[in-house]
C-alpha cells in the first residue's frame, strides 16, 4: 500500500468518487456536459476501479505517480507532465520577463498552475539563455517575452574565443543562480506532493547559443573537430549546471535540445548522441531522472533520441506517436503530443480528449499525457483541463475508446 502524503482536494475528491463509481458526477449526467466537457459512460470508471483493485492502490500523489510509472510499477492513473510557462505567468497574471527573471515569480506560477490544473509536476523550466548570459552572451531581454540569444553577436565566433571560456566551464553566475533558488523553493512548497524539475541546454542547443545556429550547422561539415571541442565544454558545463540543480531539489532534469531536430540522423548520431548520452548518464549518477525534449520535426532521428538513455523522451507533434514507439521499442516512455496551437488551444474539449487518446493508443502503456510543446499561453482553460482529465480516467493500458465511452455535449 503507497504510504499517504499530502494530497490537493482535487486528488482526495477525485480518488473518493472513482472510488465509489461517481466520477461522472464532475463531468456531467445522462448525456449532457458540464462547461463543454464530454460525458463519462459506463466503461471509464469499471477500468480505473479494477486497475486500483488489482494495484492495490488507492490515491497516489503526482511525484508518486510519475515515479512508479517510470519504473514500470502499478500506479492509479496515467501521469500528465505539460510544459507550462507563458500559461504559467498568465496564469498568475505576471508578465513573462518578471517569470523568467525572477525565482520566486516563476515559483509561485509554477505552484499555481500545478495546483489549479492538477499536473503531476512542477518545473524550473523557462528560456534557454541562462547558461549562455553567466558565460557572457549577448541576450536579448523584452518585458513580456522570453530572453533570447542576439544571432548577431554569438559569443563564440572565432575558435580562440573557445579557448578563452575553457576555464568558466564551472560558472554558475546570477542566472543559473536565479534558477537553483527556484528549484530550491519549487521544492519547498511543493514537497513530496510533485515531482521537480531542473532543466539544461542540450549540447546542440547550447553549442548553437554559443555559436549561432546557421554558423553551427555548417560547422558539422567545415569544422568538425571544433564542434567536438565545443560539445565537450557545453557538455561539461551544462552536467555541472544539473549536478547543482540535483542539489538543490530537482527530482528530474529535462535536456532541451530543440536545435537537434535540425540535423539528419548522421549528425545526430555522429555528434549529438554521444554527448546527449553522456549527460543522461552523469544525471542518473547523480540520483535524477531525464526527459529529453527536442520539439520540431524528429522524424529522422527518432531511433536515436530512443538511444540515449533518457527516462522520458517527449514528442512533438510533428512526430507521430506510433512511429516513435516503433523506432524506440516497447519500453521507452513517450510524453506528448497533440498539437499545442491547432488541437489544444483552438479545439474544443471533446476534440482534445479524442486527440490525447489517440497519442496513448499509439504510445500504449508507456505514456504520459502531455502537449507536443508547450501550452500556449491563450490556452482555454477548459481545453486545459479536458487533457488533465484524461490523464485522470485512464489506466496505463486501457486507453479510452472515445467513440464508446464519451459521448459529445449536444
Amino acid at each position: 500500500m503507497i504510504a499517504f502524503h499530502y494530497f490537493s482536494i482535487g486528488d482526495v475528491c477525485r480518488s473518493l468518487l472513482v472510488h465509489f463509481g461517481l466520477y461522472s458526477l464532475l463531468l456531467g449526467r445522462g448525456t449532457a456536459g458540464v462547461e463543454g466537457y464530454p460525458c463519462l459512460v459506463v466503461r471509464a470508471i469499471p477500468v480505473l476501479r479494477r486497475q486500483r483493485a488489482e494495484s492495490g492502490l488507492f490515491c497516489m500523489t503526482g511525484r508518486e505517480r510519475v515515479i512508479h510509472h517510470l519504473r514500470g510499477e502499478p500506479v492509479d492513473h496515467l501521469p500528465c507532465m505539460p510544459i507550462t510557462m507563458r500559461f504559467a505567468s498568465n496564469h498568475l497574471g505576471v508578465p513573462y520577463g518578471e517569470y523568467a527573471r525572477d525565482y520566486r515569480v516563476l515559483a509561485a506560477a509554477q505552484i499555481r498552475v500545478s495546483e489549479d490544473f492538477e499536473f503531476d509536476y512542477v518545473s524550473a523550466i523557462s528560456d534557454p539563455a541562462r547558461e549562455a548570459a553567466d558565460l557572457g552572451a549577448a541576450v536579448i531581454y523584452e518585458p513580456d517575452a522570453p530572453p533570447a540569444m542576439d544571432g548577431a553577436n554569438a559569443l563564440i565566433a572565432e575558435r580562440a574565443q573557445l579557448e578563452r571560456l575553457q576555464g568558466r566551464v564551472d560558472v554558475c553566475g546570477r542566472r543559473m543562480t536565479d534558477r537553483l533558488e527556484g528549484i530550491a523553493r519549487l521544492k519547498d512548497q511543493a514537497g513530496d506532493a510533485k515531482l521537480v524539475e531542473g532543466w539544461i541546454e542540450g549540447p546542440v542547443a547550447e553549442a548553437a547559443d554559443l555559436r549561432g545556429i546557421n554558423t553551427l550547422m555548417t560547422d558539422f561539415t567545415d569544422e568538425p573537430g571544433f564542434v567536438t571541442d565545443l560539445f565537450e565544454f557545453v557538455t561539461a558545463l551544462e552536467i555541472g549546471f544539473a549536478r547543482r540543480q540535483v542539489e538543490a531539489g530537482a527530482d528530474i532534469i529535462g535536456i532541451g535540445d530543440a536545435a537537434a531536430s535540425l540535423v539528419g540522423p548522421r549528425i545526430y548520431e555522429s555528434f549529438a548522441l554521444p554527448y546527449e548520452r553522456r549527460m543522461v548518464e552523469a544525471i542518473h549518477g547523480m540520483g535524477a531522472l531525464v526527459r529529453l525534449h527536442i520539439c520540431g520535426n524528429t522524424r529522422r532521428i527518432l531511433r536515436g533520441m530512443g538511444q540515449t538513455g533518457s527516462d522520458i523522451v517527449d514528442l512533438d507533434f510533428p512526430s507521430p506517436m506510433a512511429e516513435g514507439r516503433s523506432c524506440m521499442g516497447p519500453d521507452q516512455v513517450l510524453l506528448g503530443n497533440i498539437d499545442p496551437v491547432r488541437v489544444l488551444r483552438d479545439r474544443t474539449p471533446a476534440e482534445i480528449t479524442k486527440a490525447v487518446a489517440a497519442c496513448h493508443a499509439g504510445a500504449g502503456p508507456r505514456y504520459i499525457v502531455g502537449a507536443g510543446c508547450e501550452v500556449a499561453p491563450d490556452t482555454p482553460y477548459d481545453n486545459v483541463r479536458a487533457m488533465v482529465r484524461y490523464a485522470q480516467l485512464t489506466a496505463p493500458g486501457s486507453p479510452m475508446n472515445t467513440e464508446e465511452d464519451l459521448t459529445d455535449k449536444p
